[in-house]
């Protein structure tokens, strides 16, 4: 074969394949479905994407297969001869001017099921108004969406563009995209089960059994030991159902048609097996083997009841997770990691160590109920076990508590600056690497010198809660000794004037390869981790592009925005990098506090309080995926 007619061929196969992996148009749907695949970050579930490039010096138009080329650097490097390094490549191409731009770099995402088309840059460019402007109408000559395509608002930036009415493009916020969510992967994974189906208020009675699969018609309280769940409303990713089932490994779905979806109708009470992924789920009958989960392997839980003076948390206790908690302990760290942060803890903070809970329950009245309890005469009786724990509970409330603790706490907040405080559990059974305990404990409020908010009051609803069926069920779970739980109590001022509260995790959850925190934010002390029905917190990731060096050289993408807030950030760009600082710092201390491997995220919790907007970081603890 003679070289010319080689090279005829070689063009002609070249060109075949460029043209199944790219196009300069769109023309219809099925061109788009051709390329079409899935977003880099699973920031949403219902979201399908083509890539886009436009070569500002040749003028030219590519969309390309998502799915075969992930990249828009491996695009530009292997079809366009794009010859310089990532750095530079983002360094260009991402920059506030096109006077080093080589490209123009975007995504058409279409949220599935809808006619919704939603042209997205990333996060982390600054592209200017004009350009994007541009961009924007290039897509809709050169796609069969014409202007029903908006642009989406994911950053600081473009919403204050937008803010300021800049834009001569249609905008839309995540509100857009997050409203039409009825899918959402809570905990991944696959098993096999009985599908059964209950109503909340069922659960009071009815103990479902740890071969099924539940079905809810809402969000549990309490996780029943089962194989699998699916819930009919949404989740804010970072709430105690996300976390609490991640701790458990069990499979949990949110959707929000589960009740009419005629498919799980026509499966409920068969042998199903049920797989959960990031974007969708498979239901189908199965004659597969359940194997159930044994956990006969008691947890032992150290207990030192030697310290009996309140323990001031301005220095380190040595050894204080045996004598004052996880939660405790670990607020002794921020405190001194705070001394070199610029970041706030909670003043006034002392801990109230086991002892004096020890001592309290040992009471005739209270130590026989336990005794009881654990003796788990009735141990299947969800009935009987709720009673006898409600008794636990009451007797701990009734009998009166030690004087000399409460002349302890009054002397050492006799000179405080403020009059209310917040008593939080610190039991030996949180915050653990293996056991989180998200939301299994209670916190309350007592105010020095009141009458009806008194300290004594609010320790003892603490102590209490250690008998709530919530925690009181999964420490039973996941084989922790209930005999040797003990609680004490973290005690430090409290915060009625939280402009904001929230949670990051020092990780990308939404992008395992790629950098970044993820951060729950929600307005005032509305909750984000048990948030009412319907309310939607800010939810964003932040992180460095290349290797950042300052407080400005980070980027944030949007997930979602308040709705208690008319979906406008939360926290301005000089709070989210005062955060974004703050937490890495804190995740590289903490790894020498606990002396863990560094790629070990953390679950860190904080406030915008007062006039001023002080961050306060309340709360660290191991995040456990």
């Amino acid at each position: 074969m003679n070289k010319f007619l080689y090279s005829i061929i070689l063009f002609l196969l070249t060109s075949s394949i460029s043209a199944q992996r790219f196009s300069a148009s769109l023309p219809d749907y099925e061109a788009y479905k051709a390329f079409k695949g899935k977003p880099l970050s699973d920031k949403f579930s219902n979201i399908e994407s083509v890539k886009i490039v436009y070569d500002l010096r040749q003028k030219k138009m590519y969309y390309f297969n998502s799915t075969l080329i992930q990249h828009h650097y491996d695009f530009v490097t292997d079809y366009l001869g794009y010859d310089k390094g990532v750095e530079v490549f983002n360094d260009d191409n991402y920059s506030d001017t096109e006077k080093n731009r080589d490209y123009l770099l975007g995504n058409l995402n279409h949220v599935k099921g809808t006619d919704k088309w939603v042209f997205e840059l990333a996060a982390s460019d600054h592209m200017p108004i004009l350009l994007i402007e541009r961009f924007y109408n290039l897509i809709v000559q050169s796609t069969f969406i014409g202007t029903r395509l908006n642009f989406y608002l994911n950053n600081p930036e473009k919403m204050e563009w937008h803010q300021q009415q800049k834009f001569r493009i249609p905008c839309v916020k995540s509100d857009y995209i997050f409203n039409e969510i009825k899918y959402q992967e809570v905990v991944s994974g696959s098993t096999i089960g009985i599908l059964k189906q209950y109503k909340l208020k069922d659960l009071e009675n009815i103990k479902p059994k740890a071969d099924e699969i539940i079905v809810l018609d809402g969000t549990p309280d309490i996780l029943p030991n089962v194989r699998g769940i699916i819930v009919n409303e949404l989740q804010t990713p970072l709430s105690h159902l996300v976390l609490l089932g991640k701790n458990r490994k069990i499979p949990i779905m949110a959707y929000t048609d589960a009740f009419k979806d005629n498919t799980i109708k026509r499966l409920l009470f068969k042998k199903v097996e049920i797989k959960i992924g990031i974007d969708t789920f498979y239901i189908k009958e199965t004659d597969k083997k359940i194997v159930l989960k044994s956990n006969s392997k008691k947890k032992k839980l150290i207990i030192d009841n030697s310290i009996t003076d309140l323990v001031s948390l301005n220095t380190i206790p040595k050894n204080g997770v045996n004598y004052i908690g996880s939660k405790a302990q670990n607020m002794a760290y921020l405190i001194a990691i705070s001394k070199q942060i610029p970041f706030k803890t909670p003043e006034d903070a002392h801990a109230i160590p086991f002892y004096f809970y020890t001592k309290h329950i040992q009471k005739k009245s209270i130590s026989p109920l336990i005794e009881e309890l654990l003796a788990n005469s009735q141990k299947d009786s969800m009935v009987w076990i709720h009673q006898q724990l409600k008794k636990i509970r009451e007797a701990i409330k009734k009998e009166p508590i030690d004087p000399e603790l409460i002349a302890k706490l009054n002397q050492t907040f006799k000179n405080a600056a403020f009059k209310n405080f917040r008593f939080r559990s610190s039991t030996n059974a949180e915050d653990l690497d293996d056991f989180n305990g998200a939301g299994l404990y209670d916190s309350k409020t007592g105010i020095l010198g009141d009458s009806i908010k008194t300290f004594e009051k609010a320790i003892k609803q603490v102590w209490a809660s250690v008998w709530n069926e919530a925690s009181y069920t999964e420490r039973e779970l996941f084989g922790i000794d209930q005999h040797n739980i003990a609680m004490g109590v973290l005690v430090h001022r409290s915060f009625p004037d939280e402009l904001a509260n929230g949670v990051v995790i020092t990780t990308n959850i939404f992008r395992k390869d790629f950098p970044g925190i993820t951060v729950n934010v929600q307005k005032g002390e509305n909750s984000v981790v048990k948030p009412e029905k319907n309310e939607v917190c800010e939810q964003f990731v932040a992180y460095h592009l290349n290797d950042g060096k300052n407080d400005t050289d980070f980027d944030v993408d949007y997930t979602s925005n308040s709705n208690l807030n008319n979906n406008e950030p939360l926290l301005s760009r000089k709070e989210m990098s005062t955060l974004f600082l703050a937490s890495k710092k804190i995740e590289e201390k903490m790894y020498r506090y606990w002396r863990k491997n560094r790629f070990h995220p953390i679950d860190i919790e904080f406030k915008i309080v007062g006039e001023n907007r002080d961050l306060y970081i309340k709360q660290v603890r191991p995040y456990n995926d």
